[in-house]
């Protein structure tokens, strides 16, 4: 068997010109997507403007039994802290738009939440009445105590 070869010029260019044009073609690329990002951040900005963060302000209040005084009477002081707390909640800070109050009352040692007010600042500023949006607890009154 004869074996024939002969000497064909390679077309392939050398491997550091290929390694160059690679480097080439991913820093373009690459800086595109770099520059290119800023303006689509504002386009996305001004099309979609940030949604403002809103949030519920929780408030504990505890307030103590004056002597001789009854369940009648501490439930409206309650209620008196409860509408302070939520007007002052709303008045301190424009993001919040709910507010959570538990009103605890403490009594000859006993403590016990009377009531909870929840109230959105829309409601809130239509009818600002504790009394309409406190939920009462029904056991505060033997909890504390006031069935003796």
């Amino acid at each position: 068997m004869s074996q024939i070869s002969a000497h064909i010029p390679s077309s392939i260019a050398s491997s550091s010109v290929i390694s160059q044009i690679a480097r080439r073609i991913r820093i373009v690329p690459l800086a595109f997507l770099l520059i290119s990002t800023v303006p689509a951040w504002f386009l996305t900005d001004a099309i979609a403007p940030q949604v403002v963060r809103a949030y519920t302000a929780r408030v504990d209040l505890a307030i103590d039994r004056l002597p001789e005084e009854n369940y009648e009477t501490i439930l409206r002081r309650a209620e008196a802290a409860a509408r302070a707390a939520a007007q002052r909640s709303f008045d301190q800070d424009i993001l919040v738009t709910d507010v959570s109050i538990i009103v605890s009352v403490q009594s000859y040692g006993a403590i016990a939440p009377v009531l909870t007010l929840e109230v959105s600042r829309p409601e809130w500023r239509n009818r600002p009445d504790a009394q309409n949006w406190a939920t009462y607890f029904k056991t505060a009154r033997s909890l504390l105590l006031f069935e003796k």
